[in-house]
């Protein structure tokens, strides 16, 4: 357990290092007024920092920098969410102010934006499923035992559902079916399909059709997957722009990393964790980005995580703004959602 001292001196070394990307040694933190304990004393304490493993050396001359272990403590025990400026608010209220027709343009402005505010580079996932809404749904039997059901949204995407229908339903049942459906589910989004055929179209199933718990049943296999998501990677070049970077060799696998949808997929998204979600350094399992720091958080849509907006720069990035501005947004998109699909 670290002492307040400790903490203090830590916390400054951090703040340093953020700002400037050099070693901080005992006298720079000595100048500065938060600290008020003399060069001697922080050396001291610097040391035992550095072996408690907290701090390291780069050289033995030079001055320490943060460990992983030092970055992880001062995430979760001494950094504070920074306050957004007058022009950074304005900045972010712009994404929803647009006049933005597609959910898919207001997560891609979210990457742009996050990346032009952070000097990093920021990822966002979008479930494709919010923007689609069915236009139509045709059944058309094949035989006897056996129908396809053909999927038509606004954008023009189509899907083929294979179903299996019960014996003995009669074809003007499939036509009666085919009729309530397009009439109770047309304009719908993809997401609240399944919600409205249980809440809306079995009662009017019910009356028409005989088989209509079978059919509601083989109608619920065919309804789109809600898993789908849209990537949006923007300033993929921006860690060159970081001191620790400047060797291009030092970032080309983090580059050619990028050129991977499913590997940056897979670097973005660990197991099933959701809410706000800080990886530093050596915490990260992909080589690439061992000498990184991903921020990572959600946005929901009827208290349900449905997408990702994130952040992958260096460990000396500036943690408390990328927090900051990762929840403004991420609290945004909910909204949206919200407002867009609750109309």
């Amino acid at each position: 357990m670290l002492s307040d001292r400790q903490r203090l001196i830590l916390n400054a070394i951090i703040d340093n290092y953020i700002r400037s990307a050099e070693p901080v040694g005992s006298r720079t933190i000595s100048k500065r007024e938060d600290v008020g304990f003399s060069s001697a004393t922080i050396r001291n304490e610097m040391s035992d920092l550095e072996e408690l493993g907290y701090l390291e050396q780069p050289h033995t001359s030079a001055g320490r920098v943060p460990s992983t272990k030092g970055y992880r403590f001062y995430v979760d025990n001494l950094i504070t969410p920074m306050s957004l400026n007058t022009d950074e608010v304005g900045n972010l209220k712009q994404v929803f102010a647009d006049r933005i027709i597609h959910f898919e343009q207001v997560i891609e402005h979210t990457a742009s934006i996050l990346a032009q505010m952070t000097n990093y580079t920021a990822i966002a996932f979008g479930p494709e499923i919010f923007e689609h809404r069915l236009r139509s749904i045709q059944i058309i039997p094949l035989n006897e035992r056996q129908a396809v059901a053909i999927i038509v949204t606004h954008t023009g995407r189509v899907e083929n559902k294979p179903i299996d229908l019960p014996p003995g339903i009669h074809p003007g049942e499939i036509e009666k079916l085919t009729n309530i459906l397009n009439t109770k589910l047309m304009d719908t989004p993809l997401s609240q399909l399944r919600h409205r055929l249980y809440e809306e179209v079995a009662a009017e199933m019910k009356q028409h059709v005989e088989q209509y718990q079978n059919m509601l049943q083989a109608i619920e296999g065919t309804m789109p997957a809600e898993s789908s998501e849209k990537m949006f990677l923007r300033g993929t070049t921006k860690i060159l722009d970081q001191p620790e970077f400047q060797d291009v060799d030092k970032v080309k696998d983090i580059l050619q990393l990028f050129e991977s949808n499913q590997q940056v997929h897979n670097l973005f998204h660990t197991g099933n964790s959701h809410g706000l979600q800080i990886r530093i350094g050596q915490e990260n399992d992909v080589d690439a980005v061992k000498n990184c720091s991903i921020v990572t958080t959600s946005y929901y849509y009827n208290g349900k995580p449905v997408g990702t907006i994130g952040i992958l720069g260096p460990t000396r990035m500036e943690y408390g703004k990328v927090i900051s501005l990762l929840d403004y947004l991420a609290q945004g998109l909910s909204k949206i959602l919200t407002n867009e699909f609750e109309k």
